[in-house]
């Protein structure tokens, strides 16, 4: 038997409103929260199913360095510039890593920087 991935941590300064944007990304929910603010947002089915919850730890200072780790997102229900168009809104911003403009997916950076892509791909 294999692993799979069931949670993807994140530390963050304000894991509140990391967990805001990221809830409206993804579609999920709040599932659990602790004492020192972390948070864990995930499907609304819970934990356990196919897909990786994500914990939001608070730190009060970024760790140093930039993050090796970054999450990829693909559009479900609309196309890809329409979906671009939502993310700025819950405030994404552009992110520039370097990219030659030829890229089928877009760079982008959510509330705290922390740098992800979307997709051109639809999921159903």
């Amino acid at each position: 038997m294999a692993c799979r991935i069931s949670e993807l941590v994140l530390g963050c300064r304000e894991p509140e409103v990391l967990a805001r944007f990221w809830c409206e990304v993804l579609d999920f929910v709040v599932l659990d929260q602790e004492d020192d603010g972390t948070l864990e947002i995930g499907p609304r089915e819970g934990f356990g199913g196919p897909q990786p919850t994500i914990i939001l730890s608070r730190r009060d200072q970024p760790e140093p360095g930039k993050s090796r780790l970054h999450i990829d997102v693909n559009p479900t229900d609309r196309d890809q510039a329409a979906e671009l168009e939502r993310l700025l809104a819950l405030g994404a911003r552009p992110a520039d890593i370097g990219q030659t403009g030829d890229e089928h997916w877009h760079v982008l950076a959510d509330p705290e920087g922390n740098e992800f892509c979307l997709l051109r791909t639809r999921l159903d």
